[in-house]
């Protein structure tokens, strides 16, 4: 399993990179982000940054959404894991009392015959 890993890593994850590190080489010139869209002019509200530094603070916020709201929706799934985990030790420690209460039972083998 580890070589698939190793092997996945290398086919995606490497030319991801590479291609972040081009896109932010080829982005490098300075752009203001305007959070005021009625004053673009007004420096209270807006941001000058390279171009690279948006996309890539853009692309880390929409990972961090997709994956808190990926969280959020699988809330019910965990929950109802807990419950059947609680559920399945209480049954094991109810099953272990009872084999500890009942007297040892030794299973009869099938007789053999005398000669």
């Amino acid at each position: 399993m580890t070589k698939l890993k190793k092997i996945l890593t290398l086919v995606i994850l490497v030319p991801l990179g590479v291609l972040l590190i081009v896109l932010s080489v080829a982005n490098r010139q300075s752009v203001t982000l305007a959070l005021n869209p009625f004053r673009p002019d007004d420096s209270v509200l807006s941001l000058t940054a390279p171009f690279f530094l948006f996309l890539l603070l853009s692309l880390i916020l929409g990972m961090l959404i997709g994956s808190v709201g990926t969280w959020w929706t699988q809330g019910r799934y965990r929950r109802q894991a807990r419950i059947e985990a609680r559920e399945a030790i209480k049954w094991h420690t109810e099953a272990d009392r009872q084999k500890a209460q009942s007297p040892a039972v030794v299973p009869a083998g099938p007789a053999l015959p005398r000669n």
